[in-house]
């Protein structure tokens, strides 16, 4: 078929912002004493916005690309040029599939066509009759990377800072050839990396050079000249000069592939499963048909590739996603609801950070790289602060020795985190955070130490995870001048920030905070001063569910296993090892004081952290867990065990009930935001669509109370529609 064969079905899309594709033919450039190759033809993929907009594969600009590349195919035919090029406007080659597009795909066949189109429009890519190069020189992911792999050659960006296929993220495979071509050009082991585990891994995604250490890339050229030398590379290769050597490209073939082959998707499943509980389809579809398309050709897998697609656009899953990631993660985290105006905010050129253990380092790391502005440290003795700088500029030496950043930036960096043994040093300090220990009476003599060194204007602001601000500001002299800024754990992965606004919080130190947020590259969401804020509370709401009924004598498995169905990252129990008993139960205790008997604090916790006891379970030299003897004889157990679908049912309840008090206390302007914070600080699944469509799809929003968080089909056709069959599922 040709592009114009699908010019009906894009007409569905009037509103498509179109990525139109420009021609521009350019002379190679000719080695030294030889002829020139011959007319390059360069392909410009770019809608016309600003770098404030991606570039997206809508079925329009899927046509209009489909169109040029069979116009560059007969001109290829007549002898008029020896090569073409792809490339995109300036940061992006393009930002994957028009997911709004996609959402809107109401019937199976449309997204038939959808795959289809795709297909066909990559395939004259590939068959042009000379070669075909992609110039990454910016954002790649999903279907625009895929544009590249089924280029004959590649060049990157060393500045290109995301490139990715997050399909098994986003409720998709990587459809358009990406599972196909990526095995064979850098091994089934690094092609799980990239499909499997980087999407399911907070969306992690490659850098230029990354990508070109994968062979993704067969050159990779700094963004000052990228084009230029890329046309050059292109123009060697063209004229026979250069052969690119692919290390790590396999023959699905050779008898030694396919136990790589097989041991990789082996390796794959048992990720999705540790990641999600095969709770998401998406992931193991991409799996299965990696595993089928070892034996296929290129046409058998975009076959099967195009069934699979139409088949995932049409779940629930991927429509919830759609809604989590491109309503919430996409657009609302760049409006923050409640922020005040951005032009009130004030520069800040200086940090300071009070601690210097693991926190404060993690901070102060965070600050000068992203900032890169001088960042103090602080604490009670010249060891503890030698310790926290040399914990910083170890992070650095690490990053360096990874090629995450250069030698220049790593030297840069150290340069500016100092620290010193008085909080003198904050005197010419815009903004100063404190880490120190979770305990109201220690934290509000340091902001009143901070207080007294300060200039007038500087921000003060508290990492606490679930003391009270207010509590926190009532001494001091400027309270205006005090907010939250809680981080999530670790600092440099984690997006969420909870900034926390008490009631004499200044709009100006407020939007200073939502500035500041944007600038470190994380997700400010605004929330009120309530005990634990959002993503703590509602955490331990459903781990004082499962603890409770696993005091009431439900057997530990059952009760560690009951939430599988919700597929998050880790279980209860688990995350309980990880948070630490002691601070898991600080926290509780904090919350049983604030809301009563919803919060129950555990009297075998308590036992067990008298004990010195860390965690409940014990990994076995299998790997199986079990708790010990040794623990289980510290605890007492009630006589009322529950099943697991009864404790799923209780906690979905219990969530629902308590998400529904938080928001009539205003703790967040709408429950977009809970879900916001649920998915960028605990690792909700993005397939569940937030925590408030799947409460109202299992039924516990109308159960507890008797009303949906959001109105059904909000956002996404299906993200908060009733589910099918019982209310637990």
């Amino acid at each position: 078929m040709s592009a114009a064969d699908f010019t009906g079905f894009a007409s569905l899309f009037p509103k498509e912002t179109v990525t139109h594709s420009y021609v521009q033919d350019i002379p190679l450039p000719a080695a030294p004493g030889k002829e020139s190759p011959g007319t390059f033809a360069l392909v410009t993929l770019d809608n016309g916005l600003d770098h404030s907009k991606p570039t997206t594969l809508g079925p329009n600009t899927l046509v209009e690309l489909g169109t040029v590349l069979e116009g560059l195919r007969d001109r290829a035919a007549r002898g008029e040029i020896a090569g073409v090029g792809v490339t995109g406007k300036p940061y992006y080659l393009v930002a994957g599939a028009d997911l709004s597009a996609v959402k809107s795909l109401e019937e199976r066949e449309q997204g038939l066509h959808m795959a289809q189109l795709g297909h066909d429009v990559y395939a004259t890519l590939a068959n042009l009759g000379v070669p075909s190069f992609a110039f990454i020189n910016g954002t790649a992911l999903g279907g625009g990377l895929e544009i590249a792999l089924q280029s004959t050659y590649r060049t990157v960006s060393t500045g290109a800072g995301a490139l990715a296929l997050p399909e098994a993220l986003l409720g998709l495979v990587p459809g358009w050839g990406g599972v196909y071509l990526l095995p064979r050009l850098i091994g089934p082991e690094n092609a799980v990396k990239v499909m499997i585990e980087n999407p399911l891994s907070n969306n992690r995604a490659l850098s230029g050079p990354q990508a070109f250490d994968l062979g993704i890339a067969d050159a990779l050229f700094e963004p000052a000249d990228f084009l230029e030398q890329s046309l050059a590379w292109a123009a060697k290769v063209i004229s026979g000069g250069l052969v690119p050597e692919r290390a790590n490209a396999v023959d699905p073939s050779h008898p030694d592939t396919a136990g790589r082959w097989a041991a990789a998707v082996a390796a794959g499943r048992k990720f999705v499963e540790s990641k999600t509980s095969n709770a998401a389809p998406a992931p193991a579809k991409v799996l299965d048909l990696m595993e089928a398309n070892r034996t296929m050709s290129q046409a058998e897998s975009a076959a099967l590739e195009c069934e699979t697609l139409a088949g995932l656009m049409q779940t629930d899953e991927f429509r919830a996603t759609v809604y989590a990631f491109l309503d919430l993660v996409q657009k609302r985290s760049k409006r923050p609801a409640g922020a005040p105006d951005r032009k009130l905010a004030r520069p800040v050129t200086k940090v300071g950070v009070v601690g210097a253990g693991l926190m404060a380092g993690q901070l102060a790391l965070l600050f000068a790289r992203q900032l890169k502005v001088p960042v103090v440290l602080t604490d009670i003795d010249q060891a503890r602060v030698d310790k926290g700088v040399s914990y910083v500029h170890g992070e650095v030496d690490k990053l360096l020795a990874k090629k995450r950043i250069s030698a220049d930036a790593a030297n840069r960096t150290k340069a500016l985190v100092s620290g010193s043994v008085s909080k003198e040093a904050f005197a010419d300090a815009d903004f100063v955070i404190e880490a120190v220990f979770e305990e109201l009476g220690v934290k509000k003599q340091v902001l009143a130490e901070l207080e007294a060194v300060v200039s007038e204007d500087c921000i003060l602001a508290t990492n606490t995870s679930s003391l009270s601000v207010t509590a926190m500001a009532e001494d001091l002299q400027h309270p205006e001048r005090l907010v939250g800024f809680h981080f999530f754990n670790p600092v440099a992965v984690m997006p969420l920030l909870e900034i926390v606004r008490a009631p004499r919080t200044d709009d100006a130190v407020l939007a200073t905070a939502f500035e500041l947020a944007k600038t470190l590259k994380k997700t400010g969401v605004l929330v009120k001063d309530a005990a634990a804020f959002v993503v703590n509370r509602i955490l331990l709401r459903l781990m004082g569910e499962v603890t409770a009924a696993f005091d009431e004598g439900t057997p530990a498995d059952v009760a560690d296993s009951a939430l599988k169905p919700m597929g998050l990252p880790m279980s209860p129990f688990t995350l309980l090892a990880m948070v630490g008993l002691p601070v898991a139960q600080h926290v509780q205790e904090s919350l049983n004081s604030a809301f009563g008997d919803r919060f129950p604090v555990s009297a075998n916790l308590h036992k067990l952290i008298d004990n010195g006891v860390k965690g409940l379970w014990e990994t076995g030299p299998d790997g199986s867990v079990s708790i010990p003897d040794s623990t289980l004889s510290l605890m007492s157990f009630g006589t009322s065990p529950s099943t697991a679908g009864h404790v799923l049912r209780r906690t979905q309840d219990a969530l629902a009930e308590e998400i529904g008090l938080m928001l009539d206390e205003g703790v967040v302007a709408g429950p977009e935001d809970i879900d916001l914070c649920m998915i960028l600080g605990a690792g909700w699944p993005m397939f569940l669509g937030g925590i408030t469509p799947y409460l109202d799809r299992v039924g516990a929003s109308e159960r507890v109370n008797g009303k949906r968080f959001l109105p059904p089909g909000v956002a996404s056709g299906v993200a908060s529609a009733p589910a099918a069959g019982p209310a637990s599922n």
